[in-house]
């Protein structure tokens, strides 16, 4: 059973994978793309530009980042996004409420369980090897509570190395607390978050290990705070 019909009736903020069944509902999609530059999507006149967006729930976002993308590109280039999530229910009313099926692809994908493969079958089908961009927009936390630091690093690395332009929202430590507190309530655990040794200012974590670790660069545009305080962080590959 998905974790948002579980908890129906009870706290619905007790999600394990942040899965929750009305996200936007309290966290506007429209808002996120006031956050973004317009002009870091570079792109050669005449090519896809292929993008990946993780965690990416009922699909809401996704549809604005295409349309905000796409507003970006010259003319003659065409946006193509995979929107990936570990919830079967949110993708199917991603796909149900999805107005651009030819430029828009949703899959059930647990991104650090991808056995099938279906993130680099997209890229293949496309002919390329990386992602011109991915979008991480609240999804850090909940791959650190439930596959512990290391499992975070192995996240971050593995996104770093398949994609050229990297757009993560982090959430902060505090974050982390509420979403314990919220799952101890409903009787269950994260049983890595008394293991993580990653703690306090996770966002500056974060932003170490992609730069440090990863190898990235951080891109030099000023951004806003979400309406949740929460910083936005823009790295690129320089392949």
């Amino acid at each position: 059973m998905a974790e948002h019909l579980k908890f129906k009736g009870g706290d619905p903020g007790a999600v394990k994978h942040g899965n929750f069944i009305n996200y936007y509902q309290f966290n506007s999609a429209k808002n996120r793309l006031e956050l973004l530059p317009l002009d870091i999507w570079n792109v050669n006149r005449d090519r896809n530009y292929i993008c990946l967006d993780i965690g990416c729930n009922s699909g809401v976002l996704t549809q604005e980042l295409f349309k905000f993308v796409s507003g970006c590109l010259p003319g003659g280039s065409s946006c193509h996004i995979l929107g990936v999530d570990l919830d079967p229910v949110l993708i199917e009313r991603a796909d149900r409420a999805n107005d651009f099926p030819q430029n828009v692809t949703y899959r059930c994908v647990d991104y650090m369980q991808d056995t099938e493969q279906m993130v680099p079958q997209f890229l293949q089908w496309w002919g390329r090897a990386y992602f011109d961009a991915t979008f991480c927009f609240a999804v850090t936390m909940w791959i650190h509570l439930n596959h512990g630091d290391e499992g975070l690093r192995r996240f971050l690395v593995g996104i770093s190395h398949q994609t050229r332009l990297l757009i993560v929202e982090p959430q902060p430590w505090k974050c982390y607390r509420s979403a314990v507190r919220r799952l101890r309530r409903s009787g269950e655990e994260f049983p890595e978050f008394a293991k993580l040794q990653l703690r306090g200012d996770v966002t500056q974590v974060i932003e170490d290990i992609l730069l440090n670790e990863c190898n990235l660069t951080r891109v030099n545009t000023e951004t806003h705070c979400t309406s949740w305080g929460r910083k936005l962080l823009i790295f690129k590959n320089t392949r």
